[in-house]
């Protein structure tokens, strides 16, 4: 686990359950029926804690190691320039309560949004939230706030010192120029093969910024410039990426996962149009609610809907396309397998197709 995880750099958190927080899902499309409570140990308890919570590639569980590249956000976010206006004006609005809260975890320790006396009326747009939850959001963007742990997936506040080791905090801080460079190479080194865009958007960094750190990765070749058939913009090439002669693989990707997670990308490298639609009016969806890409070997072939059925006790498919021109046997055969696989890794009996899309009445016969 420890050796994908630093492969990967990251895993974005998001709140939808419907299968399983999505966060745990890249893990088992590599490793396969992993043990999920090894993760949480490592993200949320204190003597076994590798990954801290910060923002990344929006909300994500980042290795310890990797402190220090993660302040510039949080920097500027006290600074006034942070990625979320909205955060920015409340916490020169709001200057007052911001530190009434931080006083309020400094007494008392580990914090939830009940536990903020005071809250105040809600902060309107940004999704609902409450002047106490916002505050708490905030001083989390700024870094003076973390994650102590989640319970039921809610976000309990602590001051860093308490949460992240000694060690950690006291590793000095880059400066811009020197961490824009750094996380533009990990980029790399896990993309293997990226446009500009593609290497800015695994840490969501600043344009201008990534550009310059991209110029001198490869002035220094540290990065290769090269072309890729069928891409309009440069490419650049890490050099530990390496071509394998052949991929077999089968895997259900979460659309949280680095796979997919820029659709541009994805469409580039697999010819694989992606949209979530969670958002989507039911009547407008064209896939589903929770759509999963299914990696076969080195093509993306299909993609299912999936809830798990806690009080039934199964996986439901809800509905099973192919892509153009895939062999519907073969793909069936193995998407069964891994729909098995994970049926059984989330603790559910078995695994229940509904009769939409044309792969759903073949699949149905192989689960």
């Amino acid at each position: 686990m420890g050796k994908m995880l630093q492969n990967l750099k990251l895993l974005q958190l998001d709140s939808v359950n419907v299968l399983v927080r999505s966060h745990y899902l890249p893990l088992f499309a590599r490793l396969g029926a992993y043990d999920r409570g090894v993760l949480d140990d490592r993200s949320f308890q204190d003597k076994q804690r590798h990954f801290f919570e910060c923002w990344s590639h929006e909300a994500s569980l980042v290795p310890l190691e990797m402190h220090s590249l993660m302040r510039w956000r949080m920097n500027r976010a006290r600074a006034g320039d942070g990625i979320y206006n909205q955060m920015d004006r409340f916490a020169k609005e709001e200057k007052a309560f911001l530190l009434q809260c931080l006083d309020h975890v400094g007494k008392h320790g580990r914090t939830r949004v009940r536990d903020i006396p005071d809250k105040g009326k809600g902060a309107g747009g940004w999704w609902g939230w409450s002047k106490g939850k916002l505050a708490l959001e905030t001083l989390f963007d700024q870094g003076l706030l973390t994650t102590a742990t989640r319970e039921n997936f809610e976000r309990i506040y602590d001051l860093p010192d308490r949460v992240i080791p000694k060690e950690v905090l006291a590793k000095p801080t880059p400066t811009e120029q020197e961490t824009f460079k750094q996380l533009m190479q990990i980029s790399g080194e896990a993309l293997g093969i990226a446009t500009e865009i593609d290497l800015r958007d695994y840490f969501r960094l600043p344009v201008a910024d990534a550009r310059r750190a991209l110029a001198e990765l490869v002035a220094e070749k540290v990065l290769q410039e090269v072309e890729v058939e069928g891409w309009k913009a440069k490419a650049y090439l890490h050099p530990k990426a390496k071509r394998p002669r052949n991929i077999k693989t089968q895997a259900l990707l979460t659309p949280f996962d680095p796979i997919v997670w820029n659709r541009d990308r994805a469409e580039r490298l697999y010819d694989f149009h992606y949209r979530i639609e969670l958002y989507t009016p039911a009547d407008k969806r064209r896939f589903g609610y929770y759509v999963l890409p299914f990696l076969l070997n080195d093509k993306l072939v299909a993609r299912v809907c999936l809830k798990a059925d806690r009080d039934k006790g199964v996986l439901r498919v809800n509905s099973a396309h192919g892509e153009k021109g895939v062999d519907a046997r073969a793909v069936t055969k193995a998407l069964g397998e891994e729909l098995l696989l994970i049926s059984g890794w989330l603790g559910l009996q078995g695994v229940e197709v509904a009769r939409k899309g044309d792969l759903a009445r073949d699949l149905a016969k192989v689960v």
